[in-house]
């Protein structure tokens, strides 16, 4: 039988601290929270205890900031999707982000594994004044293991609709997707950060932003290719691809820092289950 879970999370300002409220249904769980940057930034932790998805599996995550919320999300391990006798799995996130909070969603690396039958959907909401910090990073096989991604197909989405779209059909025998310079170049670790919000940054600092993340990339390892770029005047999009998930996350996390410096003031007190 497949597993269909549920968790729905919703942050409020209460004072100077920052609650949750959840609910779940099935095999997704939240950690307690955690205060490590003090009472207004509540650090939480999403676990799956199956560790994966198989075909026909779904998770559906729902997150809500209220007005003065700040939270961050991360989770324990990747998200795997494992082969598939034919049923899709399927991960639906949803990010909603009201006026004057900020939500921060730093999951580990999906994991798409040989013969798999996966979809990834991502989609934000962000109320002018909110604002949201997020990447969405994926492997195509194990390469290390010898597991190269060689059957199976990754759909893959994030968007904030009417703003941004990026949406990709990764298909193991499109050779030309998978290895020309014009697509991921023989790549097999790809990710995406952005900050987002929900009224336009002034040019001035739009590019300061932009000066600040291209200079968090050149300190990275040379085997990571990267790019940032400002698509809108209300987005900021980071783009990477690497021949492994290591060097390519420590350089979002490189940027993540920096943007967290210079867009919000605050310094990069890292989740712990980072160091884990």
């Amino acid at each position: 039988m497949p597993w269909h879970a549920t968790l729905d999370l919703s942050y409020r300002r209460d004072g100077e601290r920052t609650t949750l409220q959840h609910r779940h249904n099935g095999p997704l769980r939240i950690l307690k929270s955690l205060y490590p940057e003090g009472a207004g930034i509540c650090h939480n932790v999403v676990v799956h205890p199956p560790g994966g998805l198989v075909g026909g599996d779904t998770l559906d995550i729902s997150v809500r900031a209220e007005p003065g919320a700040h939270a961050l999300i991360s989770t324990p391990g990747a998200t795997r999707f494992y082969r598939s006798d034919g049923a899709e799995a399927a991960q639906h996130v949803r990010l909603s982000v009201a006026e004057g909070a900020r939500l921060e969603w730093l999951p580990l690396e999906t994991i798409a594994y040989p013969d798999c039958r996966a979809r990834n959907a991502l989609t934000m909401d962000i109320e002018p004044g909110g604002e949201c910090l997020g990447w969405d990073v994926c492997a195509l096989g194990l390469p290390a293991a010898g597991q190269a991604f060689t059957q199976g197909t990754l759909l893959q989405e994030v968007q904030w609709p009417g703003v941004w779209l990026e949406r990709a059909r990764i298909d193991a025998a499109d050779t030309r997707l998978l290895n020309s310079p014009l697509g991921l170049a023989g790549q097999r670790a790809m990710g995406t950060l952005w900050l987002a919000q929900g009224t336009a940054w002034p040019d001035a600092q739009r590019e300061a932003l932009l000066d600040t993340v291209r200079a968090a990339l050149a300190g990275t390892a040379p085997e990571v290719q990267a790019g940032a770029t400002s698509p809108e005047a209300r987005l900021l999009v980071v783009r990477a691809l690497a021949p492994q998930v290591e060097p390519l996350m420590a350089a979002l996390q490189r940027v993540w820092a920096a943007l967290r410096e210079q867009a919000w003031g605050l310094g990069h007190t890292a989740p712990r289950i980072w160091r884990v």
